[in-house]
């Protein structure tokens, strides 16, 4: 009679819960666009099996309050081969510090690294922990974006 008790109080709800769980994360991950990434963006950037469509080029863990946080971005998709291109750079309490706008940024092969004849160059001179930002806009105004850490000592 006990036994039953137990079975019915602990591991009946149990079980319960991982058939639920499991119905639901193979209902969330069947939708397209959907996967499961078990690791933090931070890790991610140098462990990832596959290669994202946008990165961020040239962007160093640590600044000093002189030294400009130049990057590019580099494209690997190509249905993003013209678009805008965006990059923002906001503090640890989310506040924006700074955003470049590049418009019509187009490299035909679907491949490149943007801004084009241009550059992302910012000299941030309060020290601190920041959050880098780059989205593309493409024509048809599909979005993706990525993001970087830095700090300015």
């Amino acid at each position: 009679m006990v036994s039953k008790k137990i079975f019915l109080v602990f591991v009946l709800p149990v079980i319960f819960s991982i058939v639920f769980g499991s119905a639901v994360m193979n209902d969330i991950l069947d939708k397209p666009g959907r996967e499961l990434n078990m690791w933090p963006m931070s890790f991610s950037e140098g462990f990832s099996s596959h290669k994202s469509p946008i990165e961020i080029i040239g962007l160093a863990k640590q600044y000093s309050t002189t030294a400009p946080v130049e990057i590019q971005i580099e494209i690997d998709d190509a249905s993003f081969d013209c678009g805008d291109l965006y990059v923002t750079i906001y503090s640890s309490s989310n506040d924006v510090i700074t955003q470049g706008g590049y418009f019509e940024q187009c490299f035909g092969d679907g491949t490149g690294t943007i801004p084009i004849n241009d550059e992302f160059s910012k000299i941030i001179d309060s020290p601190g922990s920041y959050e880098i930002v780059a989205e593309m806009v493409s024509k048809q105004l599909q979005t993706i974006s990525t993001r970087g850490t830095f700090t300015v000592k």
